[in-house]
């Protein structure tokens, strides 16, 4: 048992290395570069780097040091400290790759990679057991007290705030339009990542031999069906 448990440790923390390596890409190689603030500490980094010229991986780290102190007093030492290495991880990749410039300056394009990306880096840090800090936590406090509310949803609510906060201080509002688009695609891609698709199908099949038929789809076809019921025509 502890060899499994040490085995599921250090899984996580190279999933949240990983994790943290692509984070870092999806912001400095399309959204920070293409002026597309996509929410959250991410986003407000971004403007605050055009306000006063510190790397945008820098201020990330900055911004979360008093939300971690929060994330201390909620969530124990063991949450600290894969949160911790992710942030600077994060950080680190960030300033690292905001020297090779923008993979694309086509901003629909930017939009959607980058936020395809996070929703990624996101979603495994997540199912490691940490979070990239920021915002990140404040969902994962939101998600405590209202745990029928979806992850992805709660970062679209917090993020279109810092949106609408982008448009102001560049004065392009079709920045923010596609740094929107980000956030959308992000959250969509997230909940993809998270929960999968969340859908069934119910077909009816009306026949006097239904019990042939249901024991074809169990045994034969095997569709994963949940619940069937027979009615006689």
């Amino acid at each position: 048992m502890k060899k499994t448990g040490i085995k599921k440790v250090i899984g996580n923390h190279i999933i949240i290395i990983a994790a943290s390596v692509i984070y870092g890409a999806a912001v400095s190689l399309f959204l920070d570069p293409n002026d597309l603030a996509p929410g959250g500490v991410t986003g407000i980094s971004i403007i605050i780097n055009r306000l006063s010229g510190l790397e945008t991986g820098t201020l990330i780290l900055l911004i979360n040091i008093p939300i971690l102190l929060l994330g201390l007093w909620k969530f124990g030492i063991r949450f600290l400290v894969s949160t911790l290495i992710c942030i600077v991880l994060t950080s680190l990749s960030t300033n690292f790759f905001a020297h090779y410039g923008p993979a694309t300056k086509e901003p629909l394009l930017a939009a959607l990679a980058g936020g395809g990306l996070m929703a990624l880096s996101l979603g495994m840090v997540f199912k490691a057991g940490a979070t990239t800090g920021g915002t990140d936590i404040i969902v994962k406090f939101l998600r405590i007290r209202f745990p029928f509310l979806k992850t992805g949803a709660l970062f679209l609510l917090l993020d279109c705030t810092v949106v609408v906060c982008s448009a102001l201080v560049f004065r392009d509002i079709d920045k923010a339009l596609f740094a929107g688009i980000a956030v959308f695609f992000a959250s969509s891609c997230l909940d993809l990542v998270l929960y999968g698709r969340d859908g069934a199908k119910l077909i009816y099949i009306i026949s006097d031999r239904w019990e042939q038929i249901t024991r074809r789809l169990l045994e034969e076809l095997d569709l994963g069906v949940t619940h069937v019921a027979g009615y006689g025509a």
